[in-house]
């Protein structure tokens, strides 16, 4: 009788002490979810990013035309942030087109949570509305959107800065990101 006690007050400790550890854990990934890309201060940008990319991304800069290594890559697969870790999708090559423009090209993004629309007033001014597109988790300018993309699908252009993405051929596991910091 006294054995059955005790091994019934062991496995009720032994429960205990496993949910706790399974809760610790699911808070100490969920953590990684949590970063916030947009918080982060110019300093994290510079130590953690390329110079070339922390100009186009960070500093909203654009590379030459033709020069970049996407603008006439066709593999299959998915595009990512290289800003922010390599992990987050922008655009599926599915959806890639030549433009003729020099810049890769695309006429939807990955998903609707993939990218942001920003109009820039200051160009809005002298040339017309022209319409920035960034990262939805970090910011990062990627480049802009033009409404003379193929008309049998959007009708858009999502003209990008090869430097701003990453490409995972499909059936690849997409990297693990190397940015987040380790608490």
């Amino acid at each position: 009788m006294f054995n059955f006690k005790l091994n019934k007050i062991l496995f009720f400790c032994l429960m205990f002490l496993s949910i706790n550890l399974h809760a610790e854990n699911q808070s100490q990934s969920g953590a990684e979810m949590s970063f916030d890309f947009k918080k982060q201060t110019d300093a994290f940008w510079k130590k953690n990013l390329k110079p070339e990319v922390y100009g186009i991304c960070r500093m909203k800069g654009t590379e030459p035309s033709f020069s970049g290594k996407y603008d006439k890559f066709y593999e299959e697969g998915t595009y990512y942030c290289a800003c922010c870790g390599g992990d987050h999708p922008l655009f599926s090559s599915t959806t890639k087109f030549d433009s003729g423009t020099g810049w890769p090209s695309f006429w939807a993004p990955f998903d609707d949570k993939s990218v942001e629309l920003h109009e820039e007033s200051f160009f809005k001014r002298i040339f017309g509305p022209r319409i920035e597109v960034v990262c939805a988790r970090c910011n990062a300018h990627l480049g802009h959107v033009f409404d003379d993309g193929p008309k049998e699908h959007t009708g858009k252009r999502y003209c990008m800065n090869s430097l701003a993405l990453s490409f995972t051929p499909k059936g690849e596991v997409i990297p693990i990101n190397t940015i987040i910091p380790s608490k």
